[in-house]
């Protein structure tokens, strides 16, 4: 059975524009046994949104992107059980030793509640503004994460590569969980299963409907035994395959139909937007109902 996950995106729209009061709509969405919450990265806008590579960009240039460490870390404090992740953090914008230690003290805020979700983003605008080469960005990405391995498990930790350097460094506080679940969003390459078979436990693919799905699932869990690992332990998380009706609005229980086909394809972790399935916070009780019944 698959486990349920809300994506926050868009929610500050629910209450005029304000994003605090989402804190709540996650520690409801824990109360009421939902899975995990993701939340998405952008640090900064370019103005080339045609440049997006799945199809129209969804918002606009004046939409706010909330930091998603920052904002994990208030959810945290008000929830006890649901799992906190992103979908996916742009880690290359960060300093690897900056990175380990965000994630550190969020997990161990947390109580070892995190599921990291890492990726590049698509924008070569945001990595200009950020002073971050555009190019070499998975070499960097690779690196970032084996830092951060580093940090967390051994003192002095001492890593050498092209773009992070230390030794005889010492970082507290550790994660709690060890390992900690890195997931990885990344294009469904061979190189990058690759990737995820090394240095992660799970993928979150854009690709969501399951007749394509499962190939791609079929290819990691391929790299994973090649990488000596088991692959009846990866973890997927897709977005649900939306079904809309001729007003635009989504069909709940048709998306829903879709479920056991994405389970058969190889997905763990289902995510779902209230923004697009439910009218609000009076409407949360049902929503919630709702795709917990496909567990």
């Amino acid at each position: 059975m698959p486990k349920i996950a809300i994506g926050v995106y868009g929610l500050q729209r629910w209450f005029d524009g304000d994003f605090a009061p989402v804190v709540e709509v996650v520690r409801r969405a824990d109360e009421a046994g939902i899975d995990q919450v993701s939340i998405t990265d952008h640090v900064v806008m370019g103005e080339h949104l045609e440049n997006y590579p799945y199809g129209p960009f969804r918002d606009n240039l004046e939409a706010p992107w909330y930091e998603p460490v920052t904002a994990l870390a208030a959810f945290a404090g008000a929830t006890k059980r649901i799992r906190l992740s992103m979908g996916i953090l742009i880690a290359p914008l960060r300093p690897a030793v900056l990175l380990a230690k965000q994630l550190a003290t969020l997990d161990v805020m947390s109580r070892g509640r995190v599921d990291v979700g890492l990726g590049l983003g698509w924008q070569k605008e945001e990595y200009d503004a950020a002073g971050v080469p555009w190019e070499g960005r998975y070499g960097r990405l690779e690196e970032q994460v084996r830092a951060c391995k580093a940090l967390w498990t051994s003192a002095p930790a001492e890593f050498h590569g092209k773009t992070v350097s230390f030794e005889k460094i010492h970082a507290y506080p550790r994660p709690v969980q060890s390992p900690l679940p890195i997931w990885f969003g990344l294009a469904p390459t061979e190189k990058n299963f690759a990737r995820i078979a090394e240095l992660g436990e799970g993928w979150i693919p854009m690709e969501n409907e399951p007749e394509k799905l499962a190939p791609l699932v079929d290819n990691l869990r391929a790299a994973f035994k090649a990488a000596g690992r088991d692959p009846g332990k990866i973890d997927v998380r897709v977005v649900a395959p939306y079904v809309f009706r001729e007003d635009y609005s989504c069909d709940l229980d048709a998306t829903l139909a879709k479920i056991p086909a994405l389970v058969e394809a190889g997905v763990t972790v289902v995510e779902f937007h209230p923004l697009y399935l439910s009218s609000g916070p009076d409407d949360l009780d049902r929503f919630f109902s709702a795709i917990l019944a496909a567990k």
